[in-house]
């Protein structure tokens, strides 16, 4: 039997991890068609098949997660020597970066040089919630995610990056009113992080206040605020400066405030293994603090 085509195991190995022939092709920048081509090549080189095909997609056979297992690791290490023994000057992939778009706004855009230098390569943000971008990550659709929930998922790999802390805040008019009368401007119809924050410290959910308008992005819950519209519950880093010059006040003092911690996730040990990737992450973690 002649030796499997690299491309073909790549595109194997692509399908595996993602479910999906469609969603490989677009990972790997090719058509469905020449997906599809290389798994069937590969099973009929093989002589078993490799995946279960249905309607709702592919699942790999108990031999298609024995070859996977088998030669996963080897096809990784081959596209990493790759990378590693570019000439100098040859394009290199960009790294795949995803996160809360407030964070990574407010505390890695005005610093993008920094982190395009420190990987030297380009850089390709997507902001997207914690749940979406970890499947992106699974899927190796991206590099790194920057995750407000902690990861569990196999085969990603997290750290601790950052403790956000969050402040209770409204317009100067409101200090002193009783917060059940203060209107609400909120993240989400539930309150996600109001919420929070009221079990946390007032040990009760807020049932009495009044929602008066949803944002769903967070800096623009602070252009509320700081129209004067109400109060609402955000992270310090993204309020600091209005709380140091007066233009919102804390309406709230907790002797501990609520903390969420941020997590840094990757890839298994793609940290280790890509250059690029592992670059970018300890930029990050200088950058995030």
């Amino acid at each position: 039997m002649s030796r499997p085509s690299l491309d073909h195991l790549r595109t194997f190995v692509t399908v595996y991890r993602v479910g999906s022939v469609t969603g490989a092709a677009e990972l790997l920048g090719i058509s469905q068609g020449t997906a599809s081509a290389h798994v069937r090549a590969l099973e009929t080189q093989l002589g078993y098949a490799l995946f279960d095909r249905d309607r709702a997609g592919v699942s790999p056979t108990p031999r298609g997660i024995e070859l996977a297992r088998e030669v996963a690791s080897h096809v990784d290490a081959i596209e990493d020597a790759a990378l590693l023994s570019a000439p100098a000057g040859a394009p290199v992939r960009a790294v795949q970066l995803g996160g809360p778009a407030e964070i990574l706004s407010i505390m890695v855009v005005p610093r993008l040089d920094e982190l395009v230098d420190a990987g030297r390569s380009s850089v390709r943000l997507t902001f997207g919630l914690a749940e979406d971008l970890l499947d992106a990550l699974t899927h190796r659709m991206l590099d790194i995610v920057v995750s407000s929930v902690q990861p569990r998922r196999r085969g990603v790999t997290a750290v601790p990056l950052y403790d956000e802390e969050f402040v209770l805040v409204g317009a100067p008019r409101w200090r002193g009113v009783d917060l059940e009368e203060v209107p609400v401007v909120s993240y989400a119809e539930n309150l996600p992080i109001i919420r929070r924050y009221w079990r946390s410290v007032f040990d009760r959910p807020p049932q009495e206040l009044r929602v008066v308008a949803v944002v769903p992005d967070l800096r623009g819950i602070r252009s509320a605020l700081l129209s004067g519209l109400g109060m609402s519950v955000l992270p310090t880093y993204l309020v600091r400066g209005d709380l140091d010059s007066g233009a919102l006040v804390a309406l709230d003092a907790p002797e501990v405030p609520p903390l969420n911690t941020i997590f840094l996730a990757t890839h298994g040990r793609e940290v280790e293994s890509n250059p690029a990737v592992g670059a970018v992450a300890a930029e990050l973690r200088r950058l995030i603090r």
